[in-house]
């Protein structure tokens, strides 16, 4: 067996710092995942509960560059309790200002430290090619995250930017950051980062996808495909669900807006390598599994608890006014976006936009070249950030997700109108209409851009538009 801290391990299969022995036990930087579980809950639970006896004060500019350390002998000390790991050091980044993005999501500290420490984490069996490991809290809450120091540095450069963002606009498909912290031990880092979690376990995903509007190489491995629920890629979507997926008027335009905001966000930051991660869940199939299996539908299936942070379910994340947001019952949704397939079949769609914390630097901008070289450049996942962000979004916005021409969604029509859910506008309309909303995109920049060295500049406009406006061009 491999100890807790320094293991080391023969026959193991492993991708990046993570690793699997011949026994099934999951390391990462030679920490086995149990005693990494452990010195994480712990951690948490000391500094949370430290910090709620700080009196709440706004956050300032240096919260954001705080970082606090405590020590965690096994033995224990007057400060922390004793553990059968051995000693560790716990470090946590810009507290302050983290408590503030929960206080911001509606999590109180009580049910940040009930959802991550009372019950043992959860780790995700099919974690990904990132060579991290992934915990969920048993709630379904939060997805923890191991990330590499320099995703864990853009991270904490991002954050006043982060910060400003949430305050205009909380509602977002952009990961939510609820925490960042470090265990150190035996020389080595391990760094995490607490999100929300975009796909809720009790929810059965049919069909699961990792999507960047690129063709390079975009289509599942042989070996994802073995798994039993496999992420496919842009390439299986296109052939896979070649009319997309259909929303009604009103949850597009929401959906469409809020892709919009979060483009412009993730632009101006340099950011790129970002995906859609989307889970369908397909009701139609569901039901007739339930009938098959002699139970009734809709019956003695397990409902997902509401989950407890605010703008924490795909349908709340979106820009939606009350048509496509408060009027839709949590029982039907399960907190999903209710949408109808090519052959009328009605579905939940979970997303969420993950991997942010890529920032476009030297490394990129070579990887980029040298693979434009043996394939169009216009169609590789790497690229600038500004045409990254406009090519994920025309794919989102005129592939994945397509517009009814009804109004109202389709969970709350009856049966008879599942036929009208698959009509779309013609496609020359479709297309006007995204033009428009790309050129919505290519409004005045909100948000600041980050110099290389993580300092904001002031960006001077291209190109002005009529009648002496201030907007400029976002892509170029």
């Amino acid at each position: 067996m491999p100890s807790p801290f320094g293991a080391g391990v023969a026959h193991e299969k492993k991708i990046g710092h993570r690793r699997v022995d011949a026994s099934g036990e999951t390391t990462y930087k030679k920490t086995t995942s149990s005693a990494l579980k452990g010195a994480i809950q712990l951690g948490i639970g000391y500094t949370v509960g430290n910090l709620s006896s700080k009196p709440e004060r706004d956050v300032l500019m240096q919260d954001f560059y705080v970082v606090e350390s405590i020590f965690f002998p096994s033995e224990g000390s007057n400060l922390t309790p004793a553990h059968h790991y051995p000693d560790f050091r716990f470090k946590t980044y810009a507290p302050v200002a983290f408590r503030y993005f929960r206080e911001l999501f509606g999590i109180r500290p009580d049910d940040y430290l009930y959802s991550l420490c009372n019950e043992p984490l959860i780790e995700l069996s099919n974690p990904g090619a990132s060579g991290s490991i992934f915990y969920v809290t048993r709630d379904d809450e939060f997805i923890i995250k191991t990330v590499q120091h320099k995703e864990a540095e853009f991270l904490q450069k991002l954050l006043p930017g982060y910060y400003m963002n949430l305050n205009q606009n909380p509602r977002t498909l952009l990961p939510k950051f609820f925490g960042l912290y470090c265990v150190q031990s035996g020389g080595k880092n391990i760094r995490i980062v607490v999100m929300n979690n975009v796909l809720p376990r009790v929810v059965c995903m049919h069909l699961k996808f990792d999507l960047k509007g690129s063709t390079y190489k975009r289509r599942a491995s042989k070996k994802e495909r073995e798994k039993s629920k496999p992420t496919f890629k842009d390439l299986d979507f296109l052939s896979d669900v070649p009319d997309g997926l259909t929303l009604d008027q009103d949850t597009y335009s929401a959906l469409v807006k809020t892709l919009q905001r979060d483009c412009l966000v993730l632009e101006s930051f340099k950011i790129m390598d970002y995906s859609l991660l989307l889970g369908v869940h397909n009701q139609t199939q569901a039901e007739r599994e339930q009938q098959s299996q002699g139970s009734p539908a809709g019956g003695d299936e397990k409902r997902p608890a509401a989950q407890r942070a605010l703008y924490s379910t795909a349908m709340e994340s979106i820009q939606g006014g009350s048509t496509c947001r408060d009027t839709l019952d949590h029982d039907d949704t399960m907190g999903g976006i209710p949408a109808t397939g090519g052959k009328g079949e009605r579905l939940l769609l979970f997303i969420g936009i993950i991997d942010i914390l890529q920032s476009y630097r030297m490394i990129k901008k070579l990887e980029h070249s040298w693979k434009s070289l043996i394939h169009d450049g216009d169609t590789v996942s790497v690229h600038r950030p500004g045409f990254y962000a406009e090519r994920f979004y025309k794919f989102c916005s005129t592939t994945v997700f397509r517009k009814s021409s009804l109004r109202s969604s389709p969970s709350k029509k009856g049966r008879g109108a599942r036929s009208l859910a698959g009509q779309r506008p013609s496609l020359s309309d479709e297309k006007q209409e995204n033009l428009d909303n790309l050129e919505n995109l290519r409004g005045a920049r909100s948000f600041p851009m980050l110099e290389d060295d993580g300092r904001a500049s002031c960006q001077t406009p291209r190109k002005k538009c009529p009648q002496g406006s201030s907007r400029v061009h976002l892509f170029h």
